[in-house]
């Protein structure tokens, strides 16, 4: 049930048609875990918090630089040195106080992702590197979670979700993480944005669009992203969808599957 206090804060969704009553309700009862309080994982909080979502857990061992608030919007100057889990508790605390905040201070890695990603209905992954965007879609297909992952370029970014735990109408398995990206791109090639650079409005754009699936996820309105990537390219203006199916060969769900647990993720 919603409390009067919720009904009021919460109206402008209640009165949605394909939200609603039951749809909040649902965004109450839902538990979500973001991976990064980062360029796209604030935006993705904040949003999600606004939004109602019960339960929000952020794994991120990280601590607030200078650097970081050009797009990492839900720390703020005085939070520099400070835990981004500690600064992103405080933040979405004074925004709702409806939503519980669960803080894992830690580096997610294959030892404990399944024991992280298993407490929650709903990942989103805002990692910035390719090892922890793999480790976190592999995890999510054994634990059985959807799994909302997307990636940050200077003036570009994609998004999709993943079900590659499901199958379709016909009986075959979602496309994975594996499906789009066979392989990482080999070490050196992409640039980290302290090198390259990034937009820090982009990183609004994109992680509020995280929230927005999550939120789409939750709720059951509309058509997902599942076997579709979005693309956005910021210089142009101009978004894109990319249709990808399931590759019979791919190494997670295929037709001869080899990844059968996290052992090759342990280094």
């Amino acid at each position: 049930m919603l409390s009067p206090d919720e009904l009021e804060r919460y109206a402008r969704h209640i009165v949605l048609r394909d939200v609603g009553g039951p749809g909040q309700a649902a965004l109450k009862r839902a538990s979500v875990l973001v991976i990064g309080a980062g360029g796209l994982g604030a935006p993705a909080l904040m949003y999600l918090a606004a939004a109602g979502v019960g339960t929000l857990g952020v794994v991120d061992d990280d601590v607030v630089s200078l650097s970081n608030l050009q797009r990492q919007v839900i720390h703020t100057t005085p939070d520099i040195g400070r835990h981004k889990v500690e600064s992103a508790a405080e933040r979405i605390a004074a925004l709702n106080p409806h939503v519980r905040f669960v803080g894992h201070a830690t580096w997610l890695n294959a030892d404990n992702a399944l024991s992280l990603i298993g407490d929650y209905d709903l990942v989103l992954d805002g990692s910035d590197n390719f090892s922890t965007r793999y480790l976190v879609s592999d995890a999510c297909f054994f634990a059985k979670k959807p799994l909302i992952t997307a990636a940050l370029g200077t003036f570009d970014g994609s998004l999709t979700t993943i079900r590659a735990h499901e199958k379709t109408a016909d009986g075959a398995f979602n496309p994975t993480y594996r499906c789009l990206f066979p392989e990482a791109p080999p070490p050196g090639t992409v640039p980290a944005c302290a090198e390259a650079g990034v937009m820090g409005a982009l990183a609004g754009v994109l992680g509020s669009m995280m929230a927005l699936e999550a939120i789409r996820e939750i709720v059951g309105f509309g058509d997902g992203l599942v076997g579709r990537l979005l693309m956005i390219d910021a210089r142009a203006m101009r978004f894109e969808t990319l249709r990808y199916t399931r590759d019979p060969a791919n190494p997670l769900n295929g037709d001869g599957p080899v990844i059968t647990d996290l052992s090759a993720h342990r280094t």
